[in-house]
């Protein structure tokens, strides 16, 4: 399974001259924890970087700085880490745990930004298959148990 059957599409993106008050009103009103940066490159959204709500709280809150002042740009983790699209679901949780990460813009092969994928995610995932085979394991035993009296 690849990375695209499961990531939002619809990612929060913010320019990064926008201030951080924009992306914390962003995050509450679309239940998220994240807005990815992005600029506009030969015609298509680029992800540059990511701003958090524990970037917000830890660079901006408890420094005292002025949310409506300052620019996502300004505490934006650099360096980001993305994925391809056509990665493989544990090709990306090797590479989110190799790079620490808990979301990650997924891109095309033209570097466009077509989602993001989250930790919660992933483990959604495996536990949903971990059920199925469980449930697939319970019911090989009472087969087996029926045929064995």
């Amino acid at each position: 399974m690849s990375v695209s059957e499961i990531c939002h599409r619809e990612v929060i993106a913010m320019q990064k001259d926008e201030c951080v008050l924009e992306a914390a009103r962003l995050m509450r009103k679309h239940h998220v924890g994240d807005v990815v940066i992005v600029a506009k490159q030969k015609g298509i959204q680029k992800p540059i970087g990511i701003v958090t709500d524990r970037d917000l709280v830890v660079e901006v809150m408890a420094t005292e700085l002025d949310p409506a002042v300052i620019t996502v740009g300004d505490i934006m983790q650099p360096g980001l880490a993305t994925i391809k699209e056509n990665a493989d679901i544990f090709e990306v949780i090797r590479y989110m745990r190799r790079k620490a990460v808990r979301r990650i813009p997924v891109i095309s092969d033209n570097e466009q930004l077509v989602g993001i994928v989250t930790l919660d995610d992933l483990l959604q995932l495996l536990s949903q298959e971990l059920s199925g085979l469980v449930k697939l394991v319970e019911r090989e035993i009472g087969k087996e148990i029926q045929q064995r009296p």
